[in-house]
């Protein structure tokens, strides 16, 4: 393969540091061994006694500091101890025997116990799906293969793996999955910094909308007062009927095509190039106009079947790549040429990007070779795509499918082509947790389901109410005139329930940006299992569908339809240890148990933690993204700390150190509170001028007094009660100044009268009032009695309120 030339090295080639501390490798004929951390070894075995010192597709840094450890050698017996651990192996068959844990647990078997990772795409599924291997095991010790990756010269073009029979990454973390998960990253690079305006609600459709069909569909949202941030246009942006509207000649059908038959007669119009002129006659126009209304752009892109003569790029690409264009022969895809891949962005894609396509969705679907041994395409162009899109200062950020260990460097993950059904909404929460066992934390899945199926409303709503609290929420459907997302065209109560969710999301953008700074910096991710925060409870296990939302928030998505009678949903739910407040009903909950809850349509179990603070915008109607002026922190009573992180919110200029970071914290200490929002640290510039703050301390009644304090000075806030809750308005406040709340003497919220709660479900409950008051009369009067049914549906949700505190 030819060696790429300067542009090309300047674009493509990758920081990295691969070569391990020499003091840490032990190299016993033709078999290596690296000890990265106390719990992390590399094991090689090669052909000739080479052994591999370059980046890999999965692993680029290797160089990590230098741990205690000793090696024991008897006859093929290799024994290396570490503070951590004992890795015991045998010379003679090159491999891995055993491995003991700190605390006397030996494992021998690697592969028992793992609790899974995630999987390239969910197309067509309908419902659960197998998942790959991850890197979190039960059984203590999981195994990283890397012996199959292509290698990244240092000028950034991809080389074959030779001489290499096995390359693998012993993982010995026991159950400490979140320091398994950060030495993952410190092996295979960090998770970026994702935008801030991707963190929003989008709008995607396969339609073949027309430019002035899609802003008068913005300019609904818009009007509609429901936010979105991120406009995204389907394959129809090009041209698709190829076949109807250009000659064989122009599609490159001629005898040196080698095209076959299939590629002949069907799927012709997937890749284009060309804007479609007779839907979008002036692009350029239509993208200022999108980005006026605070939206980024992204397009769809199947770059499978090349650079036909039709396209309006064709002669600069052709002679590019050295071909005659006159020829009419079509420039194949051919990512593993650098001089293609240099071409392919340069004259395809940043023209484009010049014009203002923020980012692709590279929607890879065909085959998994290229013309280098090994080399997946749709790992090479989420890789090229990333590099490129990190030019001029601006953060790397693509739309694209999972392509194996190591992808979670190329954000964001599109999870395909499901069907719209119970069984995949209630799959997806599963799905996407428990990705974050291979470091892949940015998924986006089509909200709402994607094709076939039925029409429900209720399942559009649950599926929206989930999206919300996902990773990224985007709203997707296929090419059917049946099957659009928009909430208006849903019955009231869906259409209510979705825009309330829509809202909501748009103003958690501050504590998202929060949860996406500390994936980036600290190795956790926004969705964790709930095995994460209690390894050691059997119970954290059985939940595949409950999980933390940050560092504040558990979640349980409704996944399964309402009971026609109570007209309320069931979710079990496992609440560990601490007090837990639901974020809707203020119900307050201890923990250490199970509840089955149950919820009508317009909310989804979400509890706060004990002392959780959740920072947000109050703007949740208008479609700006930025660091807001206006702040709505929610706070309940506990001990805490929160670190409220902004930038820009695109650029990568926050690694020259533009950023602020506000400690929020909450201090309760008997009956009294203290909440404080401290000095903000860093550059003072990135945040509006003033602020004004609206701080709802959710399980807080009332108090005797109630002091406010900015930088030191008194500030007159009048409480306002509510609800079981206190509001305080704190207005004009200077950008990093240090405001104070006090309460002496409060009354902590409790719960509403359970005669009265359960009175109030069971009048939901869609029976005769003759049935009811018979049935249910008695029990209202005296609810320490018996419950006066054995259906379990009925008597479920008066059992939820007897369980609250």
């Amino acid at each position: 393969m030819a060696n790429a030339d300067e542009t090309f090295r300047s674009l493509f080639t990758v920081s990295c540091a691969p070569k391990s501390d020499p003091r840490c490798v032990i190299v016993r004929g033709k078999v290596r061994f690296s000890i990265l951390t106390p719990r992390l070894v590399r094991l090689e075995v090669s052909k000739n006694g080479a052994f591999c010192d370059a980046p890999t597709q999965k692993v680029w840094f290797r160089d990590f500091e230098r741990p205690r450890f000793s090696v024991e050698e008897s006859g093929d017996d290799l024994t290396i101890r570490t503070t951590m651990c004992i890795f015991r192996f045998d010379l003679g068959k090159r491999a891995l025997v055993s491995v003991t844990l700190k605390g006397g647990k030996e494992v021998t078997d690697f592969k028992a116990g793992n609790l899974k990772g995630t999987y390239r795409t969910l197309d067509r599924a309908n419902g659960a799906h197998r998942l790959e291997d991850g890197l979190m095991s039960r059984g203590g010790v999981t195994v990283l293969d890397d012996g199959s990756s292509c290698l990244i010269a240092d000028d950034g073009t991809i080389l074959p793996r030779e001489g290499t029979l096995r390359d693998v990454y012993y993982f010995a973390y026991g159950n400490n999955y979140r320091a398994c998960l950060r030495d993952f990253y410190r092996l295979c690079g960090q998770t970026p910094l994702v935008p801030r305006w991707c963190l929003g609600n989008w709008w995607s459709r396969y339609k073949a909308y027309t430019q002035e069909e899609y802003l008068d569909l913005m300019t609904r949202f818009r009007d509609a007062e429901i936010p979105l941030t991120v406009a995204t246009i389907d394959m129809d942006w090009h041209w698709v009927n190829v076949g109807d509207r250009f000659s064989k000649e122009d599609l490159g059908l001629n005898e040196k095509s080698g095209f076959s038959l299939r590629d002949r007669i069907s799927g012709l119009g997937w890749t284009g190039y060309s804007w479609n002129t007779e839907l979008f006659p002036d692009y350029k126009a239509m993208l200022r106009q999108l980005h006026d209304m605070d939206l980024k752009v992204t397009v769809n892109l199947h770059p499978a079947q090349g650079v036909r003569p039709f396209e309006d790029q064709y002669a600069e690409m052709a002679q590019a790549i050295g071909l005659d264009p006159t020829c009419k022969q079509t420039v194949k895809f051919d990512i593993a040429n650098p001089r293609f891949t240099k071409s392919y962005f340069e004259i395809l894609h940043k023209p484009y990007e010049d014009a203002g396509v923020d980012f692709w969705w590279i929607d890879w679907q065909q085959e998994k070779t290229t013309a280098i041994p090994g080399l997946d395409p749709l790992w090479a162009l989420n890789h090229y795509h990333s590099l490129y899109s990190k030019r001029d200062g601006k953060r790397p950020l693509i739309l694209s499918r999972f392509a194996q260990a190591g992808s979670h460097r190329y954000p964001l993950g599109f999870s395909g082509d499901t069907v719209i059904s119970w069984k995949s909404l209630d799959f997806q929460p599963y799905f996407t947790a428990n990705a974050t066992n291979v470091g892949y934390t940015w998924w986006s899945h089509d909200i709402g389901g994607h094709m076939f199926g039925i029409r429900c409303d209720e399942l559009y709503a649950r599926w929206v109410q989930y999206g919300q609290y996902s990773p990224i929420m985007r709203l997707h459907s296929t090419s059917d005139p049946f099957m659009g997302k928009e909430p208006w065209t849903y019955g009231y109560a869906a259409q209510q329930a979705a825009t309330a969710a829509l809202r909501e999301r748009h103003a958690m953008i501050p504590y998202l940006y929060s949860m996406n700074r500390r994936t980036y910096a600290d190795g956790r991710a926004l969705v964790e299992p709930m095995y994460y925060a209690y390894p050691g409870e059997e119970d954290a296990y059985r939940v595949p569908n409950e999980y933390f939302f940050g560092s504040e928030m558990l979640v349980r998505p409704v996944t399964s339809p309402a009971d026609k009678t109570t007209t309320l949903a069931k979710a079990r739910v496992w609440l560990p240890r601490g007090r837990w407040t639901d974020w809707y009903t203020g119900a307050i909950y201890e923990g250490a148990q199970w509840v089955d809850m149950y919820r009508g349509l317009g909310s989804i179990p979400v509890l706060a933690k004990e002392g959780a603070i959740v920072p947000l915008s109050a703007d949740d109607r208008g479609n700006d993204w930025r660091n807001p002026a206006a702040m709505v922190i929610r706070v309940f009573r506990g001990t805490n700390d929160f670190t409220l992180y902004e930038d820009d919110g695109e650029t990568m200029a926050f690694e020259d150190g533009v950023y602020a970071e506000t400690k929020l914290s909450v201090r309760e200490a008997g009956r009294d509170l203290t909440f404080t929002i401290h000095k903000a640290k860093g550059d003072l510039s990135v945040l509006p001028e003033r602020r004004d703050y609206t701080l709802i301390f959710d399980d807080v009644s009332a108090a005797e007094t109630v002091t406010v304090k900015v930088d030191g000075r008194i500030k007159q806030a009048e409480p306002e009660y509510r609800d079981g809750k206190t509001i305080l308005s704190v207005s004009h406040v200077a950008a990093g100044a240090k405001v104070e709340v006090h309460f002496t003497s409060i009354t902590p919220r409790e719960n509403r009268d359970k005669t009265q709660l359960i009175t109030e479900r069971l009048s939901q409950y869609q029976m005769t009032t003759v049935t009811k008051r018979m049935l249910f009369g008695g029990y209202v009067k005296d609810i320490t009695k018996p419950f006066p049914s054995k259906d379990e549906a009925l008597y479920g949700p008066v059992k939820e309120i007897l369980q609250i505190k």
